[in-house]
């Protein structure tokens, strides 16, 4: 049996409640994990993968605080890709696709060896308050069980709906129950909730697929890891993944099976992911495409079900079934489950401080699919931060807040907080007004300090912080004062047809070329290595690319500061009732379509609304002239 009163409470083992738990537990906290089922602790509902676009950033940043993310993910991965190479280091994003049954296993593992830790299996079916603080839970088997804190990670389980064409059932997950009475509590305490939809494609048998008739995705040749920790090694081994497309046939069938579809038939009423849309979905709105990627993902190293990443889907099995074997590679495939859409209650996190303690309950804290996102990522990145300020409240100290220009983490609780949504929110690299200075590979040098002072992030990892900062500062230094001369270079220009050097530049200087790195300065001028130390031997790579990003962003940063002050001054710069912004081609899809129904009355506030990026601020400004 588990004590009678702890710090804190978790209710919910997703990945927002786990990073919550671990968390609270290890800066201090006794904490009591509440979970419906101990088999499914830190379970992919959706697909079985970390990171990518925006979301790698984060899953680095919860590494560099102390969190366990990116360590769980690199013990668990099949494959390792860094996303955008081909662009700016800035948009430059790590992801990796998982061993779904080790990534759960994982989590456990780490939880329980952890010793503040309690588990608990049960359902929460009402928070306990007195003189509207936080002072417990009550769950299904009729317990009380008292805390200083309460946080809340349900996920999709909050009168979660299942819809499978004219099917519908309870269910927070496919064979889960959802958990009931809860909301009708917290609407009962005053705060305001609302319904979402996500949704989720067939599982199918790999052995029934024929993979000649599609791409092999093979992961990075050389793969990289999410933790900056020595606690993890890159992987040897990987597993590939595949590409295929959807084709005429494919949205024939979809499009004659319509009818079974509880989106269109008005069945569900919440609203879904832009960015992830069902395969029906695509059909109507991207009618004039001829056909749509289809992601064909192992679930891990030795299992053969096969996630169809992009076949998203809530209607009827059959239908679902004849359209996936229209698919090349798919003619003969075997299904092992349908996909379906899940409808769940969410709060707006309007209603939750920064710290996201609820404005109403003091010491109640909501993070994950409850404050309306969606993603692994940005749910485990709310379960940390609300880990750490119920633990650091309940002891009377400060909060722990990160600002926009320190972390994306920053950026999604800002935006959570302070900007109203009826769609659930994902994090992208546009939503980021500092993103050149909020890299994946930087992400230990702006957070670990500031994880080894919380008590998350060890001393060695401080210490490694501190060597790696030594030399990006000694080199650098070395770079902007040492100077090369055309004799010493040009003839190694002329060989590979590059400009000539016309006068004496810094190494910082020619850095800025985009054809040049530092290896190939290195190569022209191997009198650098003894000015700079960077044997390969000697220095890891990690710190010489540093440097050289560092040396070719250098101008980008400087102007991006004075856009930031830009921004400052023209945050009430008034924006022309009569504005069309239809008219204004520059601008986002979905920013011509949230300004056009919000009609913002300035600048400051257009920034604030959801969906309208930074990119549309600055395009909206030069199109007013200023």
């Amino acid at each position: 049996m588990f004590q009678k009163e702890y710090d804190i409470i978790v209710v919910g083992a997703g990945h927002a409640g786990c990073e919550a738990t671990a968390a609270a537990a290890k800066m201090g906290s006794r904490v009591l994990l509440i979970t419906m089922n101990m088999a499914t602790i830190a379970q992919m509902s959706c697909n079985p993968a970390m990171g990518g676009i925006a979301k790698g950033q984060i899953v680095r940043e919860i590494d560099a605080l102390g969190g366990l993310s990116g360590i769980i993910t690199d013990k668990s991965m099949i494959q390792f890709r860094m996303l955008n190479r081909s662009k700016g280091p800035a948009m430059w994003s790590p992801r990796a696709q998982s061993d779904r049954m080790r990534f759960a296993e994982e989590w456990r593992l780490a939880l329980e060896k952890i010793d503040n830790i309690d588990f608990w299996q049960d359902i929460v079916q009402a928070v306990c308050v007195e003189d509207q603080r936080i002072v417990g839970v009550k769950t299904g088997l009729g317990l009380t069980i008292r805390s200083k804190a309460v946080i809340l990670t349900n996920g999709t389980f909050l009168n979660g709906l299942i819809h499978i064409g004219h099917k519908q059932f309870q269910g927070g997950r496919t064979a889960e129950r959802s958990a009931t009475g809860l909301t009708g509590q917290l609407i009962e305490l005053g705060f305001e909730s609302g319904r979402m939809k996500t949704g989720t494609p067939p599982r199918v048998d790999g052995r029934s697929l024929d993979y000649t008739l599609m791409e092999e995705q093979a992961g990075d040749e050389e793969p990289g890891k999410f933790s900056f920790s020595d606690a993890t090694t890159p992987l040897t081994e990987q597993r590939s993944c595949y590409i295929t497309y959807t084709n005429d046939k494919v949205h024939d069938i979809l499009q004659a099976g319509l009818d079974t579809s509880p989106l269109l038939n008005h069945h569900i009423t919440g609203k879904g992911p832009r960015y992830c849309p069902s395969i029906e979905d695509k059909i109507i709105r991207f009618a004039e495409k001829p056909r749509h990627q289809i992601f064909v993902e192992p679930e891990g190293w030795h299992t053969v079900e096969v996630y169809v990443n992009g076949f998203s889907s809530s209607l009827a099995e059959d239908i679902q079934y004849k359209a996936l074997q229209a698919i090349p590679g798919f003619a003969h495939a075997k299904m092992f489950r349908p996909g379906y859409a899940i409808e769940y209650d969410y709060f707006p996190a309007t209603q939750l401080k920064t710290t996201l303690e609820t404005k109403l309950i003091e010491n109640l804290y909501f993070a994950g699919q409850i404050n309306g996102t969606t993603g692994y990522e940005e749910a485990a990145c709310q379960g940390l931060m609300a880990g750490i300020n119920a633990h650091r409240k309940i002891r009377g100290l400060d909060s722990f807040i990160l600002s926009r220009s320190e972390a994306y983490i920053g950026v999604l609780i800002d935006d959570l907080v302070t900007k109203e949504s009826d769609e659930p929110y994902r994090m992208f690299t546009s939503r980021a007004e500092f993103r050149i200075l909020l890299r994946q590979d930087n992400a230990d040098l702006r957070l670990t300090p500031r994880g080894f002072e919380l008590g998350l992030a060890s001393e060695a990892r401080m210490q490694a912080v501190a060597r790696k900062q030594a030399y990006i500062q000694r080199t650098m230094d070395a770079i902007k004062e040492h100077k090369i001369h055309p004799r010493e270079v040009n003839e190694g220009f002329q060989k590979r047809y590059m400009p000539l050097l016309k006068e004496p530049q810094t190494v910082c200087q020619l850095l800025q070329r985009p054809e040049l790195t530092l290896e190939l300065v290195r190569n022209l001028y191997p009198a650098l290595e003894e000015v700079l130390s960077i044997a390969e031997d000697a220095v890891p790579a990690s710190y010489v690319e540093q440097v050289e990003i560092l040396a070719k962003y250098e101008v980008y940063l400087q102007k991006e500061k004075e856009l930031v002050e830009k921004f400052q001054k023209l945050e009430h710069m008034a924006i022309p009732a009569s504005l069309d912004y239809a008219s204004i081609v520059a601008l986002s899809a979905e920013g011509r379509e949230k300004l056009q129904q919000i009609q913002p009355l300035t600048i400051g506030q257009a920034s604030k609304i959801s969906g309208v990026s930074p990119s549309d601020i600055a395009i909206l400004m030069v199109y007013l002239g200023r």
